[in-house]
C-alpha cells in the first residue's frame, strides 16, 4: 500500500535521510567523534545511545548501504498515516535499542546505524497485513519478501563488525509494532437486534 499522502511521506523520508547525512558529515568533518555515542551494552553511559545510535553510521559506505532500504521501508510504513508511522518508529527505535543494550556484548563496543530501524520497518510491513487481516497488505508483504527477503539473514550472527542484535531486536520490535497498531480492515459483523 502506498501512503495516502505520498508527497508528504516522500518529503518526510527525504528530510529524515538528510538528518542521517548531516550526522555523518558532522562525525567526519568535526572532532566530535559521534560514533562513540552509540549503544554501549550494560553501560549506564551507553543508555543514551538508544536515542542516538540510529542517526550514526560507521562511515559513508555504511550510510549509503542503508539509504535505499531506509527510504523505501520508511515510505511504505507511512501507509497508515504519519501518526501510526511515528508510533511504529518509536516502538522500533526504543524497544530495539533496549534489546541491543541488553544483549549487545561488551560495554566497550558502540552499536550504531539505522539498520535496526530498517529491519523494524521491514518486519512491520511483513507482519502488518496478518494482524490487520488485509489481503492488500499481505500481497505487499509477499512482494517485499521476494525483493528484500535476503536481508532477514542479518538477524543471525555473522560478520564481526555488524550488529546482528540491532537487526534482530529491530525486527522483533517491528512485529510488536504491527501487533500494537494494526487494525482489521474488514468490519466485524454487527449483531442483530435482540441478539446476545
Amino acid at each position: 500500500m502506498i501512503p495516502a499522502q505520498p508527497v508528504l511521506a516522500a518529503v518526510t523520508m527525504l528530510a529524515f535521510t538528510a538528518v542521517l547525512y548531516l550526522s555523518e558529515a558532522l562525525d567526519q568533518f568535526t572532532p566530535l567523534d559521534l560514533d562513540d555515542d552509540g549503544i554501549r551494552p550494560w553501560s549506564l553511559d551507553g543508555l543514551d545511545g538508544i536515542l542516538w545510535a540510529p542517526l550514526l553510521h560507521g562511515g559513508w559506505g555504511h550510510l549509503i548501504s542503508n539509504t535505499v532500504p531506509f527510504l523505501v521501508f520508511g515510505f511504505l510504513a507511512m501507509a497508515g498515516g504519519i501518526r501510526q508511522w511515528l508510533a511504529v518508529t518509536a516502538i522500533v527505535w526504543l524497544v530495539g535499542g533496549v534489546g541491543v543494550w541488553l544483549t549487545g556484548g561488551s560495554p566497550l563496543t558502540s552499536h550504531i546505524g539505522a539498520s535496526g530501524v530498517i529491519f523494524g520497518w521491514l518486519a512491520f510491513l511483513l507482519a502488518r497485513g496478518f494482524f490487520a487481516r488485509s489481503g492488500r497488505q499481505i500481497a505487499l508483504a509477499a512482494v517485499l519478501l521476494f525483493v528484500w527477503g535476503g536481508l532477514l539473514w542479518g538477524v543471525l550472527p555473522g560478520a564481526p563488525d555488524v550488529s546482528w542484535q540491532a537487526h534482530l531486536f529491530g525486527a522483533l520490535a517491528g512485529i510488536l509494532a504491527a501487533r500494537v497498531v494494526a487494525r482489521p480492515s474488514r468490519r466485524e459483523p454487527r449483531p442483530l437486534p435482540g441478539a446476545f
